[in-house]
């Protein structure tokens, strides 16, 4: 199937949107609501690497093999993809990385790369590539400071840990094996979900990111940039 004849990745997120909104209360929801504006409100998007600028280095530990996997050594074999998702525990982030693995094909035909980029720990990284049988490499990035020098990490403040904790979502035991009682800052910290294409000169070509967790990089904008690299 052609890329155009897809469902957008878009539609697909929205039709989580309308679930949630159907199913959860209107309280909860607007706790939500108001930690996506807060975030915004920081500024966060200002702060995103922007294409034509160089990519950070990073050396990652991979799920499936559990060795440091080094962005050097990905960019010799040609133009890398990385996806900055928050965790499995995500639907969005779940939905996003399913309609990358259909385009793993596509990705092949362009002579490119994929790898996705979380803070939660090599253990949960194993189990979402496992769960939804993804075929390229997750990498685990503690506290998310690889994040962090893209320009997309922040730390949850306490009064929306809160309401994680009341949905059940355990984000210090997602990212770093804590409890609630003993987690660190860092252990709080998450990236705003994001795409960049580097290219083999360690430049990037795309930048994508959005403080709402709602709305992702179109692959199809994210194939259009590899094809201007070829």
């Amino acid at each position: 199937m052609t890329t155009s004849a897809r469902e957008s990745l878009q539609d697909q997120l929205d039709r989580i949107t309308q679930n949630t909104r159907a199913l959860v209360q209107p309280e909860r929801l607007a706790i939500s609501e108001k930690a996506t504006a807060d975030l915004f409100n920081t500024g966060i998007e200002d702060r995103i690497l922007k294409a034509g600028t160089q990519a950070p280095a990073f050396t990652l530990e991979d799920a499936l093999t559990h060795k440091p996997v080094n962005s050097a050594d990905l960019l010799a074999l040609g133009p890398l993809v990385i996806n900055f998702f928050r965790g499995r525990w995500d639907p969005y982030c779940i939905t996003e990385l399913e309609a990358w693995r259909d385009l793993q094909p596509e990705l092949r035909r362009r002579n490119s790369l994929f790898v996705a980029i979380s803070p939660q720990t090599t253990r949960q990284n194993n189990f979402t590539l496992q769960q939804h049988g993804l075929l390229y490499p997750l990498l685990s990035d503690p506290g998310a400071a690889i994040a962090e020098k893209f320009g997309i990490a922040y730390t949850i403040p306490p009064e929306h840990r809160r309401y994680f904790q009341s949905i059940l979502i355990n984000i210090p035991f997602n990212n770093a094996g804590l409890s609630y009682h003993n987690a660190t800052e860092a252990s709080w910290r998450l990236p705003l979900p994001a795409v960049f294409v580097i290219d083999r000169t360690n430049t990037i070509a795309f930048a994508e990111a959005h403080a709402d967790f709602r709305v992702r990089p179109e692959p199809a904008d994210v194939l259009a940039a590899l094809d201007q690299l070829n």
